[in-house]
């Protein structure tokens, strides 16, 4: 199969185009730059320039392509404006990589955040949420589903809080990158609040799952770690770092502040069972001890 790819080249991108290649599939890369276009010719993969706002590119790349996997976001969480602005390129880009699979019956493999619901686990089961910082995305995700009767086999991987690889990566990255500014090691509220995890190289693997063989309009849990509490994460961090471990304000994580003190644990027991995905790399916990001071 013929892939195309958006946001190839970073941390989980690069993880999914190294997991597509490395299974018979040939990968056709957006690249933003020619730094991105070197790293996916070095990767193996075909580059096509452009940004995630080139909407006429993008149509594109999904029309020479048979089957679309989607993981480019701005990642800006600077302010409430900037996290708007991401998700509503984000938005259109996904609609018109929609657009131009209608009717065809080929895979596009989107990704979102698992949901938090008060009081459980979340399950594949339960919706995105449509409100809040960026519940445009989840707006744009159900949009792409929903296109499953419009010969789309539109599918979601949902990513925990943090994919990680060799120590960084996620919102546990954001509280190693805060350490190492502010010197302290710190955790939103009082720490008790969990949040999923799961390694980079697991998850390519379950993105390749789904645009192999999952049904159109199903949702998926790319969860290895179920929930991990926030200052167990921040003490490892503080250890490696040899920072003092501390409760921080809320306010220190800008827009994303509401969102790191929720306690937000998440099951992938539906797509282990369905989809046969098992993951196999470190915890992470384990995989923060990477972290070099």
């Amino acid at each position: 199969m013929r892939v195309f790819v958006t946001g190839g080249t970073g941390l989980i991108g690069s993880a999914v185009v190294a997991e597509l290649l490395g299974n018979g599939h040939s990968v056709l890369a957006l690249a933003r730059s020619d730094a991105s276009a070197l790293a996916a010719e070095a990767a193996g993969a075909k580059p096509l320039r452009g940004a995630l706002a080139d909407l006429g590119v993008l149509r594109s790349g999904a029309a020479r392509a048979d089957g679309v996997i989607h993981l480019a976001f701005a990642n800006d969480f600077s302010s409430p404006d900037a996290v708007a602005e991401a998700v509503a390129e984000e938005s259109a880009a996904l609609a018109t990589l929609a657009e131009e699979l209608i009717g065809s019956d080929r895979p596009l493999v989107t990704c979102s955040g698992t949901p938090h619901v008060p009081g459980r686990a979340s399950t594949e089961a339960d919706p995105l949420p449509t409100d809040g910082p960026v519940g445009g995305r989840g707006r744009a995700v159900a949009a792409v589903l929903d296109l499953a009767s419009r010969g789309v086999r539109s599918t979601a991987v949902r990513l925990p809080r943090t994919v990680h690889n060799q120590g960084t990566g996620g919102f546990a990255g954001l509280l190693t990158g805060i350490a190492r500014r502010t010197g302290v090691s710190g955790y939103p509220g009082d720490g008790t609040q969990r949040w999923p995890a799961v390694h980079a190289l697991d998850a390519a693997v379950l993105f390749r799952l789904a645009l192999e063989h999952a049904e159109a309009g199903t949702s998926w849990h790319a969860v290895a770690d179920e929930g991990d509490r926030v200052r167990d994460i921040a003490a490892v961090i503080g250890r490696r770092l040899g920072l003092p471990v501390e409760s921080v304000s809320p306010q220190t994580y800008g827009p994303l502040g509401p969102i790191l003190t929720n306690d937000q644990p998440s099951s992938s027991a539906r797509t282990r069972q369905i989809l046969g995905w098992e993951p196999k790399h470190l915890s992470l916990l384990e995989d923060l001890e990477n972290i070099q001071p």
